[in-house]
C-alpha cells in the first residue's frame, strides 16, 4: 500500500436494523447523510476524505470499532450530551491520549480520541 496511491478511507459501520442505525447515526453526526448510494446504505463525509458508512450485515452488526481524533474531546462530549446520546466519563492516559466512547444501538463502539501528547500543539 502506497500513500501516493490512496485518496480517501470509509470505514463501515454494520448494523442490522437500518432505519434505527440511521436515525440514530444522524443524530451523532449532526445532521442527514451525505450520500445514499442504494438501499440500506447511508455514508457521511466526516472530514476531508474520511467517510463512515452504515450498511445492513446482519452477521458482523455490532462488532466494528471506529476511532475519530478530535481537538477537543469535551466539546464532543457535549455536543452528544445535547444529542441526548450516552457517552462515556472521559479516560486519560497522561501525556498520550484523553478519550470517551460511545456505543450505537447495535453494540458498535465510536472512541473519540484527543491526543495531548508534548508533540500534539495542544
Amino acid at each position: 500500500m502506497s500513500d501516493e496511491n490512496i485518496n480517501s478511507v470509509i470505514s463501515v459501520i454494520p448494523v442490522k436494523n437500518f432505519q434505527e442505525s440511521l436515525t440514530w447515526y444522524k443524530r451523532l453526526v449532526g445532521r442527514d447523510p451525505d450520500v445514499v448510494p442504494m438501499e440500506g446504505i447511508a455514508e457521511w463525509q466526516i472530514v476531508g476524505n474520511a467517510w463512515i458508512q452504515v450498511s445492513i450485515d446482519p452477521d458482523r452488526a455490532g462488532n466494528t470499532t471506529l476511532v475519530i481524533c478530535v481537538n477537543d474531546l469535551e466539546a464532543q462530549c457535549k455536543t452528544c450530551s445535547v444529542s441526548d446520546l450516552p457517552i462515556s466519563e472521559i479516560v486519560e492516559y497522561p501525556e498520550i491520549i484523553k478519550m470517551a466512547e460511545i456505543i450505537d444501538p447495535e453494540g458498535n463502539k465510536i472512541s473519540f480520541v484527543q491526543d495531548i501528547s508534548n508533540n500534539s500543539g495542544s
